[in-house]
């Protein structure tokens, strides 16, 4: 039988790190960090399963939902904040959901993780379907909110994700495609939003900017999708307009303007000398 061990609670394996100097206590912390890259790698074949879900609900229409509670629900709505403006989908191409309402995003909401009805309750409110995914995050793995959220997306035939950092957690066996990041200890007992929310972040990198390459959100290596929101990435984009087409700056700058848009600055420009 599978035992589950939340090693995300255990000991640290530092003691009395109030008496260590700052140099001390910043050196451990990033001794700890790098142990993060090392156990999300050992992940992969978990995450690409996955990465090839969210793909194909993603060519269907679908959306991908993230739910969370606290820290893990937090990077999920950071991520999905980040892929309108990175790869110029709509805003409610990736959704993330958290415990406690939009008020649980700066200030905790007091037992709004406990309730294992909530999640799904939330999501209703998007007109969730068959041709969504939704990926649950939870550190611990044993949310309520979360599982809960799972357990009913698969009562429903939607298919469910997740990202957890214990090993045989009651969230990965909930979750059609689990993830399973297993660092180990935090530095501070307890800690989860240190080297475990670390790894969620990583892997939710993973998996919109893998989705997104592969559904021709980027060309090369460049975000020729994304929303010109700012002075910075204005000119970011005259850059690549430079680099495809070897114009000007003042060439790249007039498209940019006229279009609002890079890749289609781009085709225009070629399209225009190949007439």
């Amino acid at each position: 039988m599978d035992t589950f061990i939340k090693t995300t609670e255990t000991d640290s394996l530092y003691n009395n790190i109030e008496q260590k100097s700052v140099t001390e206590i910043l050196s451990n912390i990033n001794n700890e960090d790098k142990k993060v890259a090392l156990a999300v790698e050992k992940s992969i074949p978990q995450i690409e399963t996955l990465t090839h879900k969210i793909i194909a609900q993603l060519k269907k229409g679908g959306r991908l939902f993230y739910i969370g509670a606290g820290t893990s629900g937090r990077l999920g709505i950071l991520d999905a904040s980040e892929c309108p403006p990175t790869f110029g989908v709509d805003k409610n191409k990736v959704i993330g959901l958290i415990a406690g309402g939009d008020t649980a995003i700066r200030t905790a909401v007091e037992n709004a993780e406990d309730n294992p009805n909530q999640a799904w309750k939330d999501l209703l409110q998007h007109q969730i379907n068959t041709n969504d995914i939704v990926v649950g995050i939870a550190a611990s793995g044993t949310t309520p909110y979360v599982i809960g959220g799972l357990q009913a997306c698969n009562e429903n035939k939607i298919p469910t994700g997740c990202i957890t950092c214990n090993q045989n957690s009651p969230l990965a066996k909930t979750a059609n495609f689990p993830i399973e990041i297993v660092v180990g200890p935090e530095f501070l007992t307890g800690s989860s939003r240190m080297k475990a929310g670390t790894a969620q972040k990583m892997v939710l990198n993973m998996l919109t900017t893998t989705c997104m390459i592969k559904l021709g959100k980027v060309k090369g290596n460049k975000m020729v999708d994304m929303q010109l929101n700012n002075n910075k990435l204005f000119l970011r984009g005259v850059s690549i307009i430079q680099q495809e087409t070897n114009c000007t700056k003042a060439e790249a700058e007039s498209l940019l303007s006229q279009y609002k848009n890079v890749r289609i600055a781009i085709k225009n420009y070629h399209d225009k000398k190949n007439q």
